[in-house]
């Protein structure tokens, strides 16, 4: 039994570390318990690793960070070196200093966070790799920012996002401040691959290379530098300081508590009340088990307290800072959760909507979207001019497209860009999704319509009598354990060999399949070839303007599919809605 083998291995040689030596004696004598932590190793990706804190090579500790790090370090050095040679790298974007390599890193506030940001420091530094370390939790953007501000060679950020307190992760950026390329990913996890986790990994002492200048602390001029930037995508710069708008915010006890207050304080938010439970890095989530603004259980005590004040918006940031959720007032004292679809597109209509009256909407304007977020948007854009732009799930192909267009000095028609999950980004300081900015441009949206008496609420009702009601769900197939990346793989291979000819009575009159990378119009017997990169997603299009999405997540044990349902009213989009969902789960059989 090779898990055992390595198990032995580690209760020999992780002595560094007491938590994860604990942890192996209580599981000694136990092969499921030795199994579930070293049937497989935890596989670097374009989202980089996450998983469970603990002992055992599926699991997040000092051990599985220093050799995902040495194979992050090797493969930059590697890539330096071919550029020195002259040699073409064969990855966007190239190492541009050959004698200063460095990489950002940040961290939010989950158990071992600080920890394992130091491990990755050290580790570079091992390398000959210099880190700017962030002296406190940081969220994601400012990671963002940071490695194109400090022209570094990659990023880290430390965090596993919304997920519960047991987990943690290890997010890696390129050079251009997006989450790493496909390509820059399989070259680490090849080298990673060559490492043995014990004899092959380097580290250094930490407070020997900060005295050494291989570790620098980030000073306090790139985050003012970043909140400066955040605050140029304000289009009605005053407003919030003019309107009396009350505000609660809760950061869920993560990275967003200081920056989202000074940027929403220098906008001059003055009615803004933070909750109390829920302002201070909490690692363990007392009160908030799911750190997830998607779910209403985690945004309850902010709903308690906008009853108890009659705030007229509630703000919720992830742990990591990078989603943001809201709740607007819409009737007396309730109040409403509003989708990450919904957010988006009222986002996307007072950007077009006031940039056009004040006139500074850029030649070509140009907004991109994931191909599971809401077509609700593209109305909007076809109202005002702009060009969409669809791309596959994830904000790092957001991120490359904002990159493309600065290649060719265009990076001014950008105005928007967001996925169906609570991530927004307007402005091109970062390339990954900013709750920041979001949640400043949130505030000031409301503040603009709350002056001229017209809630949120309302407004996204105009929308919907406008363009049609747009109701998204979703559904999580979770499929946990050693048996779970198999039955995820089954469960696809079964949709691609015997297709849905109807969901929910009905028609499919489209798919596509981003794996093959082809797609059918089945009403007229046309087919082709996708432009899109590949990806494991099933397009599904029915009759009436629905449609479905299937695809495994890339950094949970799950499968997602997204329900769209379109009808005049949300009663008759909410019935549609329902016997898509109920049939396609049948269909699954899950």
């Amino acid at each position: 039994m090779k898990e055992l083998q390595l198990y032995n291995e580690w209760v020999t040689n992780a002595v560094e570390d007491s938590d994860v030596i604990d942890e192996l004696r209580k599981i000694s004598g136990n092969n499921d318990e030795i199994y579930e932590r070293f049937y497989r190793e935890l596989e670097f990706g374009t989202g980089g690793i996450r998983g469970i804190i603990g002992a055992g090579i599926t699991r997040m500790n000092i051990y599985t960070i220093r050799k995902t790090t040495a194979g992050l370090a090797i493969t930059l050095n590697e890539k330096a070196t071919s550029v020195c040679e002259g040699q073409s790298p064969n990855e966007e974007p190239p190492i541009e200093s050959c004698d200063h390599l460095s990489v950002a890193i940040s961290y939010d506030s989950r158990n071992k966070s600080y920890l394992f940001a130091k491990e990755a420091a050290k580790t570079l530094a091992a390398y000959n790799i210099k880190s700017y370390l962030f002296p406190e939790l940081m969220p994601t953007p400012v990671l963002s920012f940071a490695v194109r501000s400090l022209k570094c060679a990659a990023g880290i950020m430390v965090t596993a996002s919304h997920n519960p307190a047991k987990y943690n992760g290890y997010k890696c950026y390129g050079a251009d401040g997006c989450q790493m390329t496909d390509n820059d990913a399989n070259r680490v996890l090849a080298n990673i691959n060559k490492l043995d986790i014990f004899k092959d990994v380097n580290v250094t002492d930490f407070d020997q290379a900060l005295k050494n200048g291989l570790i620098e602390y980030v000073d306090n001029k790139l985050i003012d530098d970043f909140y400066t930037n955040v605050i140029k995508q304000s289009i009605n710069p005053d407003v919030i300081a003019k309107t009396d708008l009350k505000a609660v915010y809760t950061p869920l006890n993560g990275a967003g508590n200081v920056p989202v207050r000074t940027v929403l304080e220098r906008m001059g938010l003055k009615n803004i009340n933070i909750v109390a439970e829920q302002e201070k890095p909490d690692p363990n989530f007392t009160t908030c088990p799911f750190p997830n603004p998607e779910i209403t259980e985690a945004l309850a005590l902010g709903l308690r307290d906008c009853k108890k004040l009659g705030a007229d918006l509630l703000l919720a940031t992830d742990p990591d800072c990078d989603r943001v959720g809201i709740a607007v007032k819409y009737d007396n004292n309730d109040y409403k959760l509003i989708t990450g679809n919904e957010v988006g597109a009222l986002l996307l209509n007072y950007i077009c909507e006031q940039r056009t009256k004040a006139g500074t909407m850029p030649k070509n304007p140009l907004t991109v979207k994931t191909i599971v977020t809401t077509n609700l948007v593209e109305k909007i854009a076809q109202q005002y001019n702009v060009e969409m732009l669809n791309v596959l799930t994830g904000f790092k192909y957001i991120g490359e497209k904002i990159g493309q267009l600065e290649e060719k000095g265009e990076e001014e028609r950008y105005i928007f860009g967001f996925e169906e999950s609570y991530g927004y980004l307007a402005g091109t300081h970062a390339r990954d999704k900013d709750a920041v900015v979001a949640a400043m441009l949130i505030t000031e949206m409301a503040a603009f319509y709350h002056q001229n008496a017209i809630s949120l609420y309302q407004k996204l009702q105009e929308l919907y009598k406008k363009h049609g009601y747009y109701l998204h769900t979703q559904s999580n197939f979770v499929c946990e354990g050693a048996s779970g990346m198999q039955k995820m793989a089954e469960l696809m291979a079964q949709l691609r060999n015997s297709p849905p000819e109807s969901i929910g009575g009905l028609k499919v009159i489209y798919r596509a399949d981003y794996k093959k990378r082809v797609w059918e119009d089945i009403s007229t017997g046309k087919s082709g070839d996708l432009t899109l990169p590949k990806s494991d997603v099933l397009v599904y299009k029915l009759e009436n303007n629905c449609e479905v999405v299937i695809r495994p997540s890339g950094t949970e044990p799950k499968i997602k599919a997204y329900y769209t349902a379109l009808a005049t009213s949300h009663d008759i989009a909410s019935e549609i809605e329902n016997k898509i969902k109920t049939d396609f789960t049948k269909i699954l059989g899950v």
